[in-house]
């Protein structure tokens, strides 16, 4: 029986009288990897902040790993590991030092911080560039820090909010392809979004949201089946052009 993470009930948000998001409904369950496709402007972002409740919802709810998000705030954050299009690493501190802080903030315990520090540094192949400053490492280096630190507290959700944007060609595959295997290796939940339709994969679960409502949600190569198109770009022009209809 596979786990439920993430449970969102007919959720809806509005900026004064704009609606962003109506109707929102979403289950996400352990060791799966979705990409939540959508152009600039679909409420990908506001989706986002609120899971991460930086946002509170109009309407619905959502419930991580059983529980409601706003009846147990604390329990809710524990769950999550962030990672946001903007980068929020201090550069004038080391690479170790920007782990650290954040280990602090989560109440591990010093010798945990320590081995959870050399794991994730290792499994980033960042072990080198630890006493480093985050000023001194490249674009790539930044971005695979950052999901280091958001997995330092091992979150049952990794949200990644546009984290590959900026990065060049190499770079995103090869953290694409990484992030894949923390999903089999360590049974964590990705919920990645995106606007660049190549990073979606056959495999992935495929969420696809349109003017602020859930049009899609099944297995990419199911739904490619059962639309009768090739490729994932094919699939995303197809609703998009017909609203998701």
């Amino acid at each position: 029986m596979i786990d439920e993470v993430l449970a969102i009930d007919q959720l809806g948000f509005q900026y004064g009288e704009k609606q962003v998001l109506s109707d929102i409904s979403l289950s996400l369950n352990s060791g799966k990897y979705y990409a939540l496709l959508g152009p600039n402007g679909a409420g990908k972002s506001t989706l986002f902040s609120l899971i991460c409740q930086l946002l509170r919802p109009v309407s619905g709810s959502l419930n991580l790993m059983g529980k409601n998000t706003q009846k147990h705030t604390r329990f809710a954050l524990k769950q999550l590991g962030i990672v946001f299009q903007q980068p929020t690493l201090d550069l004038d501190l080391t690479v170790t030092q920007n782990l650290q802080y954040h280990a602090s903030l989560q109440g591990m315990s010093g010798a945990l911080t320590r081995q959870r520090i050399e794991e994730e540094l290792a499994r980033f192949g960042l072990a080198d560039r630890a006493k480093d400053k985050v000023r001194a490492l490249n674009g790539g280096h930044r971005r695979r820090v950052e999901i280091a630190r958001a997995l330092l507290h091992k979150p049952k959700l990794l949200l990644l909010d546009e984290a590959t944007v900026g990065l060049d060609q190499n770079t995103r595959d090869a953290m694409n392809t990484h992030l894949r295997a923390l999903c089999d290796s360590e049974g964590i939940t990705i919920l990645s979004s995106t606007h660049l339709i190549d990073e979606v994969k056959p495999n992935d679960e495929l969420i696809v949201l349109l003017n602020g409502q859930v049009k899609l949600q099944q297995r990419c190569e199911e739904a490619m089946k059962s639309l009768g198109v090739e490729t994932v770009q094919q699939l995303y022009r197809q609703m998009h052009m017909s609203g998701g209809q």
